[in-house]
């Protein structure tokens, strides 16, 4: 007589609970605060969910959400760069200087300006893996170098710290249409720059999750000893992702002297700790080998729902930098916390 035997499951590939399946998402506790934070503003002013408060704060978080994005995948690879903020005057220097001051076609001073970055992000990641010095000190020299680059530059060309004049060069008006035009949407207009900053973070969030390279980074960003064992190209990677930055601090840069059509030398300067807070509250660790493309854009989306729902409530805008102090202590403490879970998740 044979014995029915009922086939006990293999715990390894017990299904796992909702919960465990979520908090190996960085960006989950981004969005649970973006959700709490858009609750508040919505009780407390009117005004935050009108269309053109919506227009208004998801434009605020736009520019700061490509950077965002971008700094993110730099981070989840375990570099910083502190001259992405005014990578994006710098940019926005070189290609009006050469449209009002020069002459030429908006369309080549952006494409130069667009080399520009790409040399000055090839350089931080040549020189930071050439050297062994951390990424933080060699972006530092960097951020100061393009701020004294800025300013001297701009002195000596224009003989102020300000170059205008842009809607009036060839090219202005087709160049402006792809990167700062606006679209209606029941009568309110958005700006151009939301739709770049979906675009990108969707890129972004294809890159590193889907793709070899995407692989690579979160390789390089755990450990690079490893990466380089299992055959990863870490010089090649974490080179790539300084350019990256680059170049959306390029875009950045040109959505700005677009849409405004002048730039001052001094622009840009302190946003690169807005960039790296909005990619901790989006899930990124600061010790990198772990974030998210979508959180980071979550996390600027908290910034500028924050920043324009303490103006729509009439309130100091110091309170903002309370909120931002709060924000990223708290970001921190839960990406550490999901870290771990993640890690038990998995085993």
């Amino acid at each position: 007589m044979t014995a029915a035997i009922q086939a006990q499951p293999d715990e390894r590939v017990a299904k796992k609970s909702l919960t465990d399946r979520l908090v190996v998402r960085p960006e989950i506790g981004a969005l649970l605060g973006a959700v709490l934070v858009f609750v508040f503003f919505s009780v407390v002013t009117g005004q935050f969910l009108s269309p053109l408060g919506v227009a208004t704060w998801l434009d605020d978080s736009s520019t700061l959400g490509i950077m965002a994005v971008v700094v993110a995948l730099l981070m989840v690879g375990g570099e910083f760069d502190l001259s992405a903020g005014v990578m994006t005057a710098s940019t926005s220097l070189v290609t009006a200087i050469l449209a009002t001051q020069a002459g030429w076609n908006v369309w080549l001073a952006l494409l130069v300006s667009l080399a520009f970055a790409l040399g000055v992000g090839a350089f931080n990641g040549w020189l930071v893996m050439k050297t062994g010095l951390p990424s933080f000190i060699v972006t530092l020299g960097s951020f100061l170098a393009l701020q004294g680059l800025n300013l001297g530059v701009t002195r000596w060309v224009t003989n102020t710290v300000q170059v205008s004049g842009m809607r009036s060069t060839s090219g202005y008006e087709s160049a402006g249409g792809l990167f700062a035009s606006t679209f209606d949407i029941g009568g309110t207009e958005f700006q151009s720059s939301i739709v770049w900053w979906i675009v990108v973070t969707a890129i972004a969030a294809v890159l590193l999750v889907r793709t070899r390279f995407g692989n690579w980074i979160f390789a390089v960003g755990g450990s690079q000893v490893s990466a380089r064992s299992v055959g990863v190209p870490v010089v090649r990677t974490k080179i790539l992702l300084f350019m990256g930055t680059a170049f959306g601090a390029w875009l950045v840069g040109s959505i700005n002297i677009l849409r405004f059509a002048s730039v001052q030398a001094n622009q840009g300067i302190g946003l690169e700790f807005q960039y790296i807070i909005a990619a901790v509250i989006g899930g990124c660790l600061l010790t990198g080998g772990f974030g998210s493309a979508v959180g980071a854009a979550i996390g600027a989306l908290i910034f500028g729902m924050a920043r324009q729902g303490i103006v729509f409530a009439q309130w100091n805008s110091d309170w903002f930098m309370l909120f931002l102090g709060i924000m990223l202590l708290a970001a921190v403490l839960v990406n550490n916390a999901f870290r771990r879970r993640a890690e038990r998740v998995r085993r």
